[in-house]
């Protein structure tokens, strides 16, 4: 009887892992269906624009959309420490007027949620209740669930960038998009877990 019950035991867990199996990757074949494939070729205006850091592309996108007067300021969030602002508009030397007068650099986010927590403080010194949002094509579904639950208040356009290395019309075929999608989903998961549990921050 105790062989048996062992058995069945062991049959319900590869049940269990099967059923886990097989529901992670209906939603990571969703997720990757659902990725943005172009940018936003003419965002409406908000009050502001916030760059997440992390990848190649995304700071120029946010200095051509503030060039264009699709937000009166710019945060560039997550920059690592050492980086001074001379050094960034040395890079981009075209935006620096826009550097000088416009653009504020954020250390503190060294993840996600860190940047939500950054910007959250930057709109609300500021009185903003409207912002683009500029990071990756594959990061933006976990950036905006963790930004709405920290400014449930803040509207966001979602402006998606989409780097050159990451091929998402055919990721199955490229082994380093199929294992960054498959990374960026789990975050999103554990990510959607933590907001379901904890809810809307203050």
């Amino acid at each position: 009887m105790a062989s048996g019950q062992k058995l069945s035991r062991r049959q319900v867990l590869y049940f269990c892992a099967f059923v886990a199996l097989f529901l992670w990757l209906g939603g990571f074949l969703q997720f990757a269906a659902e990725l943005p494939r172009r940018q936003v070729q003419q965002p409406g205006i908000n009050d502001a624009i916030v760059v997440l850091t992390g990848g190649r592309g995304r700071l120029q996108v946010g200095l051509r959309m503030l060039a264009a007067g699709k937000g009166a300021r710019l945060l560039i969030s997550g920059v690592k420490s050492g980086i001074s602002p001379t050094e960034l508009r040395d890079i981009q030397a075209e935006a620096a007027d826009m550097f000088s007068c416009c653009v504020d650099l954020g250390y503190q986010a060294h993840d996600t949620r860190g940047n939500a927590i950054e910007t959250k403080l930057w709109a609300r010194h500021h009185g903003y209740r409207s912002l683009h949002l500029v990071t990756a094509s594959y990061h933006m579904p976990r950036s905006l669930l963790l930004f709405r639950q920290a400014m449930s208040e803040v509207d966001f356009l979602p402006i998606p960038v989409m780097p050159v290395s990451v091929k998402l019309d055919q990721w199955w075929l490229f082994p380093g998009t199929l294992k960054l999608l498959m990374m960026e989903y789990s975050k999103f998961l554990v990510s959607l877990i933590g907001v379901r549990l904890t809810g809307p921050e203050i």
